[in-house]
């Protein structure tokens, strides 16, 4: 059987995350959301999202991306919510059987106020 191999990044909310005012979260979210988006334009990022309801609040977002698992590890060392210690990513390789799973070309969100504009 032959497989496909995606690299893919956890998005992680840190134990030690820093506790932030309202105000800077939302901005310091803007900005990883307008970061993605750009990775999403540059087509290295094929696919991502957040999690809701999961078992561990910890587990924020999953992305599939288009690059080597060390590329993935360079390009969300520069998100913004990363540096700032709010997000911690853990990257690795997905196998999934040849052809299983496929993925299409949609525009994502560049801040909160685009993805609210979606309810």
């Amino acid at each position: 059987m032959r497989f496909d191999q995606h690299t893919v990044v956890l998005l992680v909310r840190p134990t030690d995350a820093p506790e932030l005012p309202r105000d800077a979260a939302d901005r310091l979210q803007d900005a990883h959301l307008a970061h993605q988006a750009g990775l999403v334009e540059q087509g290295h990022v094929i696919a991502a999202g957040p999690f809701v309801d999961a078992d561990d609040e910890r587990l924020r977002g999953f992305v599939v991306l288009a690059v080597d698992t060390e590329m993935a590890r360079e390009l969300y060392a520069n998100d913004p919510a990363v540096r700032a210690g709010r997000l911690a990513v853990q990257v690795m390789s997905w196998m999934v059987p040849e052809g299983n799973v496929r993925f299409e070309s949609v525009p994502v969100p560049r801040s909160m106020l685009e993805a609210a504009a979606g309810d």
